[in-house]
């Protein structure tokens, strides 16, 4: 800090001279500075001495350091920006919430993955390989003959063996309606075949050929008596595929007890389809409307016991609500 003492101007003389008083009468002799022992002049300012900064010192860790500034007549004090290793950062804690969805996310496609995996083992595994094939509902076919035809699908691991698969490789075999199919591990398959239904035998020849409702022809033989099924007179080139299919479809109607009692079917026209059984009886069925009521009632009637003394020769069912029999 700058000091307030004025300088001081001190003329020195020399040894031993004095003044002269103004009463002497005499002028006051002029002085002049002695060059050789000359008046001295001194000025003397106070100068600030430098002031040494002493390093900071904290007793608490994290608290701020000071330093000083000195400027021209005065000192300040200023807080030190903190250092980054003294800084404490408050962390928050992570919403419940949040982290229950992150771990349920992370169990989901762990589970996810797993599963992924296993499938993948199980479709491709060889140790699910097709080895054995069992076959159940044939009457027409044979069972040796549904396993030849399965014969491409061996070795292929059973994940990857569906309905769709066993019904395009037995296409070929006719007599095969519709397939099922099951799966049994680790190497086994289970086929369940329904076959088309043989209603009755078209001569052909020397031998008849069984045929469905829809006319496909399913098996031949050469005995009709080893097969209780009526013959359907001309055959289906003979009569036309309209008498064919309405006589066929009179007959896919009839339950299999009365199917077996047939002898031949004929028809004159769609409209009049008739039934032999093999007693000599007639059947008057009529068109091919109302089949499953008219199979009933003639069920029925088949059923009443039979009268010695006056049988029944016609059984008349093409009104099945007002049957006729004589």
């Amino acid at each position: 800090m700058a000091s307030s003492r004025r300088p001081t101007y001190r003329p020195s003389g020399r040894s031993g001279s004095t003044a002269t008083g103004a009463g002497s009468g005499s002028r006051p002799a002029s002085r002049r500075p002695d060059t050789d022992a000359g008046a001295v002049i001194s000025a003397s300012r106070s100068i600030p001495e430098p002031v040494k900064e002493k390093p900071a010192t904290s007793t608490k860790r994290g608290s701020p350091k000071t330093f000083r500034l000195r400027g021209p007549g005065r000192e300040k004090d200023k807080p030190a920006l903190p250092s980054a290793d003294a800084v404490n950062v408050l962390a928050f804690p992570e919403p419940r919430g949040k982290r229950r969805r992150r771990k349920l996310l992370m169990v989901v496609s762990t589970v996810a993955a797993l599963v992924a995996a296993l499938l993948a083992g199980a479709v491709y595994s060889p140790l699910l390989a097709l080895q054995t094939v069992s076959v159940s509902g044939t009457r027409l076919l044979t069972p040796a003959q549904v396993q030849e035809a399965l014969e491409p699908l061996r070795g292929t691991p059973l994940p990857q063996i569906s309905d769709g698969d066993v019904a395009r490789l037995l296409e070929p075999l006719v007599q095969v309606k519709s397939v099922s199919v099951e799966a049994r591990p680790p190497s086994g398959l289970a086929v369940a075949v329904r076959e088309r239904v043989p209603v009755a035998l078209v001569k052909q020849g020397e031998q008849y050929q069984l045929v469905d409702v829809e006319g496909v022809q399913l098996a031949t033989t050469d005995d009709p008596a080893s097969v209780s099924l009526p013959v359907i007179d001309g055959g289906a080139g003979t009569i036309g595929q309209d008498l064919f299919r309405a006589t066929a479809a009179v007959l896919g109607a009839l339950p299999a007890d009365v199917l077996a009692r047939l002898s031949n079917a004929s028809a004159q026209s769609v409209d009049a389809v008739e039934l032999k059984l093999v007693d000599g009886q007639t059947i008057i069925w009529g068109n091919a409307s109302e089949r499953e009521l008219k199979a009933k009632v003639l069920e029925a009637l088949l059923k009443v016991p039979a009268d010695p003394k006056n049988p029944v020769k016609v059984y008349d069912v093409s009104v099945p609500r007002h049957p006729v029999t004589r």
